[in-house]
């Protein structure tokens, strides 16, 4: 898959898709700012070249986590990348996430019927299990403040987009700028979408319920304005969301005081 000249925050690695910068963000605080450079976000990164792994380690990324299940992966045909200097760790949200042929099926039909249902439904399915996975990345984070790391699944929109906007939330960015930074994935994904497009078709489960599929693959900004009003009333907030999953109230500050900086 090949990328395009695309502009910031989106960086331009060849081989690999909807690849960006998360940070340099306003926050609630007057006098603070998100970090340039908190992380990256992607998608798909395992048809990285050769000399995309050059441009992604001269990033400064040692440390990437795949979102992805082990079933996800082995349908691409393509092994995990590996790139010198750089750690891959799989974190798997969900490794039953329902996407046998049956199942997806029902999915794309109930995404076609309700979008906006649907899209809550499958965000809270994976928010609720990725709670560990996201806990454990936050914490290498603060580990790590000096380090970006990347975060990705296959889109970098549903999984990826969901940490993103937790982190963002917590780091007191404004919904606007969140809501902004999950729509650029339609942007992003823009160059390979013919691509994609003729491989789902290829496939029946796909061809059979385009329509659910287009909606599916959507990043419309009312899709994330309705997922941060879920995240509030279901969850307490970001900050409600991490400590069911085991982050003490120290961690979020830690969080805060390594990835805010004074204006």
């Amino acid at each position: 898959m090949s990328t395009t000249d695309l502009p910031p925050p989106f960086v331009n690695i060849e081989g690999v898709i909807n690849l960006r910068v998360v940070g340099g963000f306003a926050t609630s605080d007057p006098s603070a700012r998100v970090k340039p450079v908190a992380f990256y976000r992607a998608g798909d990164i395992s048809r990285i070249t050769e000399p995309g792994k050059q441009a992604l380690i001269a990033l400064g990324i040692t440390r990437v986590f795949d979102f992805r299940s082990a079933r996800e992966i082995a349908s691409y045909q393509t092994p995990p990348a590996t790139i010198p200097g750089v750690e891959v760790v799989r974190c798997p949200v969900s490794e039953t996430e329902g996407f046998d042929p049956v199942s997806l099926a029902v999915r794309l039909q109930k995404f076609d019927e309700d979008e906006a249902e649907s899209f809550r439904i499958m965000y809270r399915e994976i928010l609720d299990s990725a709670a560990p996975v996201y806990a454990r990345i936050i914490r290498d984070m603060i580990a790590h403040p000096d380090d970006p790391c990347l975060v990705h699944c296959t889109a970098g929109k549903d999984r990826t987009g969901l940490f993103s906007a937790i982190v963002e939330m917590i780091l007191g960015v404004s919904d606007e700028d969140i809501i902004n930074d999950y729509t650029l994935t339609t942007v992003g994904m823009a160059p390979i979408f013919p691509l994609l497009a003729k491989k789902f078709q290829d496939q029946p489960v796909y061809r059979d319920n385009w329509e659910g599929l287009l909606k599916m693959g959507s990043s419309k900004p009312e899709t994330m304005h309705a997922t941060l009003a879920m995240i509030r009333e279901e969850y307490g907030g970001a900050e409600g969301y991490l400590h069911r999953a085991g982050v003490t109230d120290a961690e979020i500050k830690a969080l805060r005081e390594a990835f805010l900086v004074k204006q």
